[in-house]
């Protein structure tokens, strides 16, 4: 935010940040395995056999008693809950499974915010896990929107593309015309303003 901030005051830049992204890789009918960073270039979902993501396996050292609220985050970010070891009377070490894509954004600072700042948080790559994950694209008057696509889980996608528009149709300056935009999965319109 301090970045962005210093170049749209020095430089008179009107930036548009969006969301980090992980690698991903889309098995193909056939077996042809590509590396995919950005939605762009994700290939057509009839091709697709399925999209393997990256899981990391995480270690939180906290409190007790931010026991709950740990849990709370973690199973909102889709991840598992693998062990719990009393490192002392008040000290706690959960081990977690999770996605790349949830931990990397906005993660740590929900973490250091639920526990006052007391929790510690170390990960490291486990895998690469098949998940119903699919392409999120955003069309702003019927045109994608290659910056705004994001790869999210199914479950996911409708409040993720629902809160994207929204926030768009405050960005976008009013027109003379409708100028609709619209998040969807493949044809499937799930969202519009």
């Amino acid at each position: 935010e301090i970045i962005q901030e210093r170049l749209e005051r020095e430089y008179g830049l009107d930036l548009l940040a969006t969301a980090p992204s992980v690698e991903y890789e889309v098995v193909k009918h056939g077996g042809e395995i590509i590396l995919v960073d950005n939605p762009s270039e994700m290939p057509d979902p009839g091709v697709i056999e399925e999209i393997r993501e990256p899981w990391m396996d995480i270690t939180v050292i906290s409190p007790t008693r931010y026991i709950g609220t740990i849990m709370d985050l973690i199973t909102n970010r889709r991840g598992n809950f693998d062990s719990m070891d009393y490192l002392d009377e008040d000290r706690v070490s959960l081990k977690f499974g999770m996605p790349l894509g949830e931990l990397i954004v906005d993660f740590y600072d929900q973490l250091k915010s639920r526990t006052q700042g007391y929790a510690s948080l170390d990960y490291s790559f486990r895998a690469m896990v098949a998940g119903d994950l699919v392409k999120l694209d955003v069309l702003v008057n019927g045109v994608p929107v290659d910056a705004l696509s994001m790869i999210a889980h199914r479950e996911d996608a409708y409040v993720r593309g629902r809160a994207l528009v929204q926030q768009l149709r405050k960005l976008i300056p009013r027109q003379l015309f409708d100028v609709p935009i619209q998040a969807a999965i493949g044809s499937r319109i799930i969202s519009r303003e």
